[in-house]
């Protein structure tokens, strides 16, 4: 049958013709952008993928450059410490120099103040220049801001590290557990025949942490005198004597200046009797871990004590939001993902274990780095760069009171300048002792910083970032093999249909035939 008002062939041709095209321009698009997917209809799938694919590398690509501009702050931040550390070194070495009175006249030790009063300055000055891109670095405005830091709790509390998880703030809660202790030796005044005095010459080896001297005593001098007699050696041996509850009759305590498992006293009776019932020079300590009482008066009946001619001091324990804290004598410290701190604890409250809890409140504050490419508080770091002033450095117990580098400046508040006049350089020493650890704990930390944690996240970004652009690659790049030899393919087949038209269409024509 022939019929020509509905040409089927012609349809068919057309529509397989026009199907070829689509596929013709397809492979030609692929092939000119080299993309496999470039819209949703070619792989709604795969497009999918493929774009959460490129979110990933967009943010591993910024977490790298994020991590190498953190290296680059951090590095530069290490070589102003460096610097101070060196103008530290300078002063040591001018202090020491000093110290040698006996060889340096007042006019090269005034010389040598001149430099030292220099070199704090110049200390401050760094901290209040550096820079990096306009953030200053060491003036404390990268460093973390307290609020209620009890002074009867805690003398200074530095924060190196703090993770604010959904909150604006981070409470620090410090419960000391055990005591810290010195060293202590106890004599009993009531000696007969005498109370409160020596009955019988001696003398005595006193050993502590700074190291050891040798006293002899007269007989029938009251323990007031003996007191005396430690406690001008101090500088020499780290120990100090005084009467119990200021009785000689209650009798004496030698101890540690410091406290600390490091702090220790030792007493020792170097010409002690042949008969050992005639020696009536008893010494006690407390049994570990038990404080010394403050009762009075004293109770040589207690169980708890033993007799020593050694005593060794304790750090204390504390816990610091739940976690315990390693302990240093008066000093806590704690290193957590969440929570970096080191506390310098009141005498009274670091001796007082069943004291209430102190609490403060980290309010903000830290240099706050993201290294990942979520913004997640798992793939972000918070540190703390603290001031390098000579007003912040080196706080150390002074009689009683925390002094800083500042304190070396001839006139400055609270100068110790009149002390180092006197040769009284101890003070000064253990400040300045005390500021370089500061200094060099500081570029320890912030190497380890770069070294652990940036350089090792550019190196893992890295490899994720491989792994992800290979994943995007094989769903959305182009294979311009599959896609040429499509691409032939569809040619040929819209050559072959555009033929193929052309016959349908002279095929209605041959009806005219049967008219003829």
């Amino acid at each position: 049958m022939s019929r020509i008002n509905t040409n089927i062939s012609s349809v068919v041709a057309q529509s397989r013709l026009g199907r070829t095209q689509q596929e013709l321009n397809m492979r030609l698009e692929r092939l000119s952008t080299g993309i496999r997917i470039n819209r949703g209809r070619d792989d709604p799938a795969g497009l999918i993928i493929a774009e959460r694919l490129r979110a990933d590398v967009a943010g591993v690509n910024q977490g790298i450059a994020n991590a190498e501009r953190a290296s680059a702050v951090i590095a530069t931040t290490e070589a102003a410490l460096a610097e101070v550390n060196d103008l530290l070194n300078s002063i040591k070495a001018l202090i020491v120099e000093s110290a040698n009175s006996g060889a340096a006249s007042s006019a090269e030790r005034d010389a040598n103040q001149l430099q030292i009063d220099s070199a704090i300055d110049s200390i401050t000055r760094i901290s209040n220049t550096a820079s990096f891109g306009g953030l200053k670095l060491l003036d404390g405005s990268r460093d973390y801001t307290l609020s209620g830091v009890a002074g009867s709790a805690m003398t200074r509390a530095r924060v190196f590290n703090a993770n604010f998880v959904n909150s604006t703030n981070l409470a620090v809660e410090v419960d000391v557990l055990a005591s810290a202790q010195q060293g202590n030796l106890f004599l009993n005044g009531d000696i007969t025949p005498v109370p409160g005095q020596i009955t019988s010459a001696m003398t005595l080896e006193i050993r502590g942490p700074k190291g050891v001297s040798v006293i002899s005593i007269a007989s029938g001098q009251p323990l007031g005198n003996l007191v005396t007699a430690v406690n001008n050696l101090t500088s020499l041996t780290g120990i100090t004597a005084e009467l119990i509850n200021g009785n000689p009759n209650s009798g004496l305590v030698f101890k540690s200046s410091d406290y600390g498992a490091n702090a220790f006293v030792s007493v020792t009776r170097v010409d002690k009797p042949q008969n050992p019932a005639d020696d009536n020079w008893q010494l006690f300590r407390f049994a570990d871990g038990v404080p010394m009482p403050a009762a009075d008066p004293f109770d040589w009946a207690d169980t708890n004590l033993l007799r020593a001619e050694r005593d060794t001091g304790q750090n204390v324990t504390a816990l610091v939001n739940g976690n315990l804290a390693t302990g240093d004598g008066l000093r806590v410290s704690v290193n957590s993902p969440t929570l970096g701190v080191e506390l310098l604890l009141n005498e009274l409250f670091a001796t007082l274990p069943d004291a209430d809890a102190s609490t403060f409140t980290i309010t903000g504050g830290g240099a706050l780095f993201q290294l990942g490419p979520e913004v997640t508080a798992q793939q972000q770091v918070s540190i703390g760069i603290g001031s390098v002033a000579a007003s912040n450095l080196g706080g150390t117990l002074v009689a009683g009171s925390v002094e800083f580098l500042s304190s070396l400046k001839r006139g400055g508040t609270n100068s110790i300048d009149a002390s180092l006049r006197r040769n009284d350089f101890t003070a000064a020493s253990e400040i300045l002792d005390r500021a370089i650890d500061e200094i060099t704990v500081s570029r320890g930390r912030l190497g380890a910083f770069e070294r652990n944690v940036l350089v090792t996240n550019v190196r893992s970004l890295q490899s994720a970032l491989e792994n992800l652009s290979a994943s995007t690659s094989l769903i959305r790049d182009a294979d311009f093999a599959l896609e040429t030899s499509s691409l032939t393919r569809a040619q040929i087949l819209a050559s072959s249909g555009t033929t193929v038209l052309g016959l349908a269409n002279q095929q209605s024509q041959q009806v005219l035939q049967l008219l003829g």
